[in-house]
């Protein structure tokens, strides 16, 4: 018993570790998004470069379902584990290139081409990856453990994301600002490299599935699992209530309580970067520990819903938690204690909670660039409230693989349950953080023309996307997902 449980976390941890590693590869670009649209894009808009950031950052999302398709076939033809060894490589080289690529300065046009290309294989790679890894573990697991099990799989594109931010930051703290916003943002990138090795290293020695290489040894493989997955109407019907019956409300409920928070806090509340990471990195560190409850919960009281839960709390409370985050940076709310021209043309002022208000002021009196540094006790509210999102997405993204994976059989199992897993998560969800800016930006720009106040808290207009989205598939999951329905 215990030699097999030593197995068992041996599958769970060089799984997890490759899985993860993916996972930083493909947010560095999220968590470096500002600095890198003045790298990659042309200069003189300064909105338009981020929001053409967040479009490249959006097409490695919009390709995972391709990616999906051709290495879920791999996986049900060849078989899981070296599948999922060409896209953790696919992904490491991709990354690594990525922090190789000169400036729009130096090369112009091609730069941000170049950028876009590898954003792609990056997305081609991580819609082969997750299928992978999620139903390898899933197959070597007691069905009563499954949750569990899978949970810890769950666990790695928080843990990517936190690893990404911890990098990121020991580099900047580690220079002068010049020298990062130089060359010093390359290095998350390089470090890639390394990353990819070892993981290559531990997963070279991981065996075959053990219920994928039954059927195969029994012949009993698929020849054509597109065909079986998408062919079949029966099978199609599963695929088609997965994805909306929990995988498009999991994507947006994933990439809101994460992404969007963080590009929240930054650029619309003007919190500089570093306070930003601070408070990523604690909030999403704890609440990494909820995936193994709830995807452990999962297996004691079902899974559905503990999924359905989590949408509608977040639903239900979204604008709430994002006015309370709003108001802590809202200078107006605050008592003046000085202000004083730190040198021509920037202003700071400081308030007497301790927040820190600076600006460079253009010909017209106007703020060219605002950051508003918040005091400790602010901080650590905004933690509280992205931590609160974060427990959101553990309700719904720790039990979900192992709910995916029960729903189809083992012969067409990685195909079926990465397209709409990756449909959800990589089109509904990679398209938030792009579309919630627009949405707040066109907001804005509403209220500026017209010179009055049309659009109540335009900030706050961002979360009708996962709002829309995440209430459209509560409502199918809840009429229309069995929990007995599993395989």
């Amino acid at each position: 018993m215990t030699e097999k449980r030593s197995s068992m976390f041996a599958v769970i941890g060089a799984s997890s570790v490759g899985t993860m590693i993916e996972w930083y590869d493909f947010y560095i670009f999220g968590s470096l998004a500002t600095l890198i649209s003045t790298k990659f894009f042309p200069s003189g808009n300064e909105t338009l470069a981020f929001l053409s950031t967040l479009a490249t950052f959006a097409a490695g999302f919009i390709v995972r379902p391709f990616g999906a398709l051709f290495f879920g076939r791999l996986g049900d033809l060849i078989g899981r584990k070296y599948t999922f060894m060409v896209t953790l490589l696919l992904m490491g080289g991709a990354t690594f290139l990525i922090g190789c690529i000169p400036s729009y300065e130096s090369i112009g046009i091609i730069s941000p081409l170049l950028v876009l290309l590898l954003r792609l294989l990056q997305g081609l790679a991580l819609g082969g990856e997750y299928g992978g890894a999620a139903t390898y573990v899933a197959e070597h697991a007691e069905p009563k453990k499954r949750g569990f099990m899978t949970s810890w799989i769950q666990t790695t594109a928080t843990a990517g994301l936190i690893v990404s931010l911890l990098v990121i930051t020991i580099t900047r703290s580690s220079m002068s600002k010049e020298a990062f916003e130089d060359y010093g943002w390359r290095i998350p990138f390089l470090a890639s490299a390394v990353m990819i090795y070892v993981s290559y290293i531990i997963r070279k020695n991981m065996h075959e599935s053990p219920l994928f290489a039954k059927a195969k040894s029994e012949g009993k493989t698929s020849k054509n699992p597109l065909k079986e997955s998408f062919g079949n109407r029966y099978n199609l019907k599963y695929v088609l209530l997965a994805l909306l019956g929990v995988a498009m409300g999991q994507g947006v409920i994933w990439y809101t309580g994460q992404f969007y928070a963080m590009s929240f806090i930054e650029r619309v509340m003007h919190v500089p970067k570093e306070q930003v990471d601070q408070i990523l990195i604690w909030a999403l560190c704890l609440g990494t520990p909820f995936f193994i409850l709830f995807g452990w919960l999962s297996d004691k009281v079902g899974r559905k819903w503990i999924m359905m839960a989590g949408m509608l709390v977040a639903i239900c409370s979204y604008r709430y938690i994002y006015d309370q985050m709003y108001q802590k940076a809202d200078v107006s709310r605050k008592e003046l204690v000085s202000e004083e021209e730190i040198e021509l043309g920037h202003i700071q002022r400081t308030y007497e909670d301790g927040t820190v208000e600076k600006w460079e002021e253009g010909a017209n009196g106007e703020k060219l660039h605002r950051t508003v540094a918040l005091s400790g006790a602010d901080q650590r509210s905004l933690i509280f409230w992205v931590f609160v999102q974060v427990i959101f997405v553990t309700m719904v993204y720790g039990p979900i693989a192992a709910f995916l994976v029960e729903m189809f059989p083992v012969r067409i199992r990685y195909t079926s349950m990465s397209l709409p897993y990756h449909v959800g998560n990589g089109i509904f969800g990679g398209l938030l953080p792009a579309i919630a800016t627009f949405l707040v930006t066109r907001g804005e720009e509403i209220n500026a023309k017209a010179g009055k106040v049309l659009v109540q808290k335009p900030y706050l207009e961002g979360l009708w996307y996962p709002i829309v989205i995440a209430g459209i598939c509560l409502v199918i999951g809840v009429i229309y997902l069995d929990e007995n329905e599993s395989n």
